[in-house]
């Protein structure tokens, strides 16, 4: 198989590190260009990271002396290296935007791992084991933008990828009302080590800036409709959230409470979950997870540690599953929001739109 020449946008940062490393040796992807801020342009991307490297994997040697591109000024320059590019910055949102429409009008796709585009009506966000059929609208945005090959698609928040997998099949089969979620999250969700911010040591900081207004609406856009080439999106199930910064390296957990229509028995629930698969599992792609939804029978599983780098990081892990006495069930779920939340996400969308012929190479 020929491979996709792809850039990363934002490759110095924690989430861009995720990328050259889940990059490296894959089968259908080859990295031909890194963009960063101005700062770093220029500089070799060994000399751009300046010892920030985080990951647990070494440095990729095919990555240490290829140059950096000014992500912003060099638009042209990397649109004519690659098929596509994975967005990755830490910019302002409106920054965000205009900088993703640019290369998208400049015929380069754009997979992001921003929150920017999450909300534009003709913009899919995905997780693609359960609304892949959403990437319809981007023919609608084509127009829009009018481009031959340009879009932009995105995937959605990280902390939604460990409960909204465990939800979506329950919903399909006896509708839900209501959800009641509590997320526990990791610190590199804020891009962070433990060397890098010694205050989450030994503690628990009850607030992370815009997270509860993400886990409360993206699941509706998720969740949604195509009309008249745009993403509607639904009305229920009602959710409500609370997000909890944890002093863990990688993982988010959380625990919910769902209260359905038609009540299903515990049964029911977990032979849904065995069989949930999507378009991710038909179509074999090399970054899904052979079964997507895990379900742990002990009292103590499933464990952040113990269970974030199931398949790759690309598995979610679910648990604990009982009757309550407010709500109907309860449970808990864990994803590695580095991975399946974030740039493996990112990368599982791209096989997607590679082998349902929304990007073709070039070359």
């Amino acid at each position: 198989m020929k491979k996709y020449k792809v850039g990363i946008i934002g490759a110095t940062g924690m989430v861009g590190q995720r990328f050259a490393t889940l990059l490296y040796n894959h089968p259908w992807f080859e990295v031909a260009a890194l963009a960063a801020s101005p700062k770093s342009a220029g500089k070799s991307y060994e000399e751009a990271l300046g010892g920030r490297w985080v990951m647990k994997t070494p440095l990729p040697e095919s990555l240490k002396d290829m140059k950096v591109f000014d992500a912003s000024a060099d638009i042209n320059k990397i649109a004519e290296k690659v098929d596509f590019v994975f967005c990755a910055v830490d910019m302002k949102k409106d920054e965000i935007k205009a900088l993703e429409e640019a290369y998208a009008k400049a015929e380069c796709p754009v997979v992001s791992n921003n929150s920017a585009h999450r909300f534009t009506d003709d913009v899919p966000m995905i997780i693609p084991e359960i609304n892949a059929s959403h990437l319809k609208v981007i023919e609608s945005q084509k127009k829009r933008l009018g481009t031959k090959r340009g879009f932009i698609a995105v995937k959605s928040n990280c902390s939604l990828q460990s409960y909204v997998p465990a939800l979506y099949p329950l919903d399909e089969k006896f509708g839900i009302k209501d959800v009641l979620v509590c997320t526990y999250q990791a610190i590199s969700g804020a891009g962070k080590t433990f060397e890098r911010w010694p205050e989450m040591v030994d503690n628990v900081i009850p607030y992370i800036g815009g997270e509860e207004e993400k886990s409360e609406k993206e699941p509706l856009k998720i969740w949604g409709k195509l009309e008249n080439g745009k993403i509607v999106p639904a009305e229920k199930p009602h959710f409500t959230a609370q997000c909890i910064r944890v002093p863990v390296s990688d993982g988010h957990l959380a625990a919910c409470f769902v209260r359905f229509d038609k009540k299903p028995t515990i049964d029911e629930i977990l032979e849904i979950w065995k069989n949930f698969k999507g378009r991710p599992q038909d179509l074999n792609l090399p970054h899904a997870p052979k079964q997507f939804l895990n379900y742990y029978t002990e009292n103590d599983m499933p464990q952040t540690k113990i269970n974030r780098e199931l398949e790759g990081g690309m598995a979610i892990s679910v648990g604990r599953l009982r009757e309550d006495t407010q709500y109907d069930y309860k449970f808990v779920c864990i994803s590695h929001n580095t991975l399946r939340g974030a740039a493996g996400g990112a990368v599982l969308l791209a096989e997607l739109l590679c082998a349902e012929g929304y990007i073709e190479p070039k070359f």
